[in-house]
């Protein structure tokens, strides 16, 4: 069985609680058909359903499943304003405030997906996603001050989060604190030996201090723990590029783009590989 949002299960457990027939058996025809991705059939089922009974409180419930069901068939737009009917229906229900926000994310409207999560944590002011996600929004802006507290309080409810401890990192480095950054990074490559990505990451700041050869080195490691790694075959086809190791930086790019990477995003850099 496909996974399904916490409301498509949750919807199931509702049949006795509501009170005509119709309405329960469209509303339970309509889960079936998402977890068959019939997901067309699903939408119009959730809508007549909620015609029946326009003021049943469990429509909140249904018109977040029409939310879900609208994202996964590209409907945007219909998928927020049935996020935006179920809040109003539910205004403190947090999961489906959390939804609305990652799709806001999603479609790179990075404010109101801010103010999602504002409210999420005025409602719980521990809530590790809506931390998280805000941190990033605030790094993004460059409003590090606020990014930073966010990240702490979030290593305060969870000291062991990677993405809050990579999120100091980054911070760190955009801050020019390199010491501190590589501290951090050193400690999360002790914990994960394993993870090339951390590596990348490692090597990142190591190219800003000027210390290449150290991340050749780590940008080698990273690739032979994932060969699939388009973020160090693009870093290293940087360095290289900077050395003057036009072929070398040839090479990486156009591994990068069999990885995936449109050639359209790396012109110009294949250009300076002439």
């Amino acid at each position: 069985m496909k996974k399904v949002s916490f409301f498509l299960l949750f919807s199931l457990l509702l049949g006795t609680a509501i009170a005509q027939n119709t309405y329960r058996e469209l509303s339970e025809k309509a889960i079936g058909l998402i977890e068959n991705d019939s997901l067309p059939q699903a939408e119009v089922l959730l809508k007549e359903a909620m015609a029946l009974e326009p003021a049943n409180p469990y429509n909140a419930l249904l018109f977040t499943n029409l939310g879900f069901i609208q994202k996964k068939m590209g409907k945007y737009e219909q998928a927020v304003e049935s996020y935006t009917y179920a809040i109003n229906m539910a205004p403190t229900t947090l999961p489906i405030i959390l939804d609305r926000a990652a799709l806001y994310m999603e479609l790179g409207m990075n404010m109101q997906a801010y103010y999602d999560y504002v409210k999420v944590l005025d409602i719980d002011a521990r809530n590790k996603e809506a931390l998280l996600m805000r941190a990033y929004i605030n790094m993004t802006n460059r409003d590090y001050k606020l990014a930073r507290e966010d990240f702490k309080k979030l290593l305060e409810v969870d000291p062991d989060n990677i993405n809050a401890r990579l999120g100091m990192v980054t911070l760190e480095q955009n801050e020019k604190r390199y010491k501190e950054a590589l501290e951090e990074i050193n400690n999360l490559i002790l914990e994960y030996p394993h993870d090339a990505f951390l590596y990348v990451a490692r090597a990142d700041i190591e190219r800003e201090m000027n210390h290449i050869d150290l991340a050749l080195t780590d940008l080698d490691e990273a690739i032979k723990l994932n060969s699939n790694s388009t973020d160090a075959y693009l870093l290293r086809g940087d360095i290289y590029l900077l050395q003057g190791k036009k072929m070398l930086a040839k090479s990486d790019f156009e591994k990068a783009i069999k990885l995936g990477i449109p050639t359209s995003q790396l012109g110009d850099r294949l250009n300076m590989c002439k």
